[in-house]
């Protein structure tokens, strides 16, 4: 969800003072990364997943408030739009069962919110985008109440200076503007965290940023948007314009922009701080009273709020994490590009073919980063998010081969490689990969299904939200039943 914020307004002496206090804390983390210890015993690994509340037609229930008070559970949060909540699965080592744990709770939390919600006509969806929604859902009575994602979006069009356009051009064409970033709220990810030791984090993060199109290939699951079939993906592209800050003419001068897939291979996790305070200006400038440099000195651990707000509204797709836990710190990598769903199982498929291809990479002998150039990764990127499953990709060693090629014969032996030396069970590894090489076979994940499920709907030429709501009631279905998208009729 993001750091809460109190309802205010900004002066310019608060973004004045908050850029001195970010570069202070940037001095202190830099001096925590060469005094400090940040070991790992036990690298442990963490989901966040998004969902969406439908009503019993599928349609967008905006309930999150009255669901979160029938659920009772503090692992569920708000989100961005009043049809969203999150879950917060707690972190477990990853060795041994740990992915299946992560499983067995978010099967858990997730049957309980269900029969709970239910209770206020709010059913959960895992899904990247929600089929049903409408341009009625894209206005600003429908962010939640946390005054965090007012302001945010009050800064965003501040600092754009007019409304935001979306056009996202797939099989349909989309075209519309926006007064507010609430199509941000269309967008429900899975988030995956891996703790990672300073020395390693820029292996970690260049790995994570390889494979990030290879992620996408097999995981995409959010072709539709307000009755449009766009990418295999949409959810990329609707998220990079949804919170841009940048006018045309700040585009055409090179103006970076807030989500933001990165420009450049790493060294140190410094890099990706000291990028965020040199090229992203201030959306929220609170600043707290704490001295970072003060409480090194006094021999406490500085919580770095001013770097951590402020990292926490640039929007990478592998995000540096920064935090303190029981007085000690530590580092993450956030991978967010993948959406939400299709089924629990799924999603812990799609966590342990990155954990173990991160692993693998970190490992290897000659760095595939430093055969692959930024730039194809990027464009892998984004060509997975286009065309999903069915992408061709670049791979060093390979060349441009199809996607679910380059995952059954290179890719997922490198993260079965990498499960087993994280001391993953052999069962546990064996379930969880099995299901991205059948996905590959037989050419079928969330994105695949559901364009396949629209085109057989009789109504799809006459009534498309007719054949959008059963589909969605339909993938609502088979999502609680559990079984993985590739095994769905």
């Amino acid at each position: 969800m993001g750091q809460d914020v109190d309802p205010r307004e900004f002066s310019r002496e608060d973004r004045t003072r908050y850029r001195r206090k970010v570069r202070r804390c940037l001095d202190a983390f830099a001096s925590m990364l060469s005094d400090h210890d940040f070991s790992v015993a036990a690298p442990q690994i963490g989901i966040e997943v998004e969902f969406n509340l439908v009503d019993a037609l599928g349609m967008p229930a905006l309930r999150n408030a009255e669901a979160l008070e029938q659920i009772a559970d503090d692992d569920f949060q708000t989100e961005l739009g009043l049809f969203n909540l999150e879950v917060n699965v707690p972190p477990v080592p990853i060795a041994g069962r740990g992915l299946a744990t992560i499983a067995d709770t978010l099967r858990d939390d997730l049957t309980h919110a269900e029969r709970k919600a239910s209770e206020v006509d709010a059913h959960l969806m895992m899904i990247g985008i929600l089929p049903t929604l409408t341009a009625d859902h894209f206005s600003a009575d429908v962010i939640s109440a946390n005054p965090r994602y007012h302001l945010l979006s009050e800064q965003i069009l501040a600092a754009r200076g007019e409304d935001i356009e979306i056009e996202i051009d797939g099989v349909d064409r989309l075209a519309t503007t926006t007064d507010t970033i609430i199509p941000e709220a269309a967008c429900t990810s899975t988030q995956l965290h891996l703790q990672v030791e300073p020395d390693e984090f820029g292996a970690a993060w260049n790995a994570a940023q390889a494979v990030a199109g290879v992620q996408l290939a097999v995981g995409a699951n959010s072709p539709f948007l307000l009755g449009r079939q766009l990418w295999h993906e949409t959810r990329i592209a609707l998220f990079e314009q949804a919170t841009d800050t940048r006018s045309e003419e700040l585009k055409t001068q090179g103006v970076r922009p807030r989500v933001w897939f990165g420009e450049r291979w790493i060294t140190s996790v410094f890099d990706l701080f000291e990028e965020n305070s040199k090229y992203f200006p201030a959306l929220l400038p609170v600043v707290e009273d704490e001295d970072p440099v003060e409480e090194l000195a006094a021999g406490r651990v500085p919580t770095l709020g001013e770097l951590k707000l402020h990292n926490g509204t640039v929007y990478r797709w592998n995000r540096p994490i920064y935090d303190v836990a029981e007085g000690r710190p530590h580092l993450r990598i956030e991978n967010r590009l993948l959406p939400a769903g299709p089924t629990v199982v799924d999603t812990l498929a799609n966590a342990a073919f990155f954990y173990g291809l991160v692993k693998a990479l970190v490992v290897a002998d000659r760095p595939v980063w430093s055969q692959l150039s930024f730039q194809a990764a990027e464009e892998n990127f984004h060509a997975a998010a286009r065309t999903g499953i069915e992408t061709d990709l670049y791979w060093p060693g390979v060349g441009t081969v199809p996607a679910r090629e380059l995952v059954v014969r290179h890719l997922l032996p490198l993260a079965w490689a990498g499960l087993e030396s994280s001391d993953v069970e052999s069962p546990v590894a064996e379930e969880l990969l099995g299901i991205i090489e059948q996905r590959c076979l037989r050419g079928r994940n969330g994105a695949t299904w559901m364009i396949e499920a629209f085109e057989r709907h009789p109504d799809r030429h006459t009534d498309r939200l007719t054949a959008m709501r059963d589909l969605t009631v339909e993938y609502q279905q088979n999502m609680l039943g559990g079984q993985p998208v590739h095994l769905w009729s």
